[in-house]
């Protein structure tokens, strides 16, 4: 597996680790908090396709 693959399964399990996170913190009765966790899940991925997503990456 290539540096780039292992950084985007990076960013990928911590979006969905952020996603996991907000769906316990909504079910558990913290849904302001949850749905604040949950806002970091296209944050994570958007940051992830700024980093990764240069031609001169490919």
């Amino acid at each position: 597996m290539t540096k780039i693959q292992m950084a985007k399964l990076g960013f990928v399990i911590a979006a969905g680790a952020s996603f996991l996170f907000s769906v316990y913190l909504w079910f558990s009765g913290s849904k302001p908090e949850g749905a604040f966790v949950g806002l970091w899940v296209p944050s994570i991925l958007s940051f992830g396709t700024l980093i990764l997503g240069r031609k001169s990456h490919e």
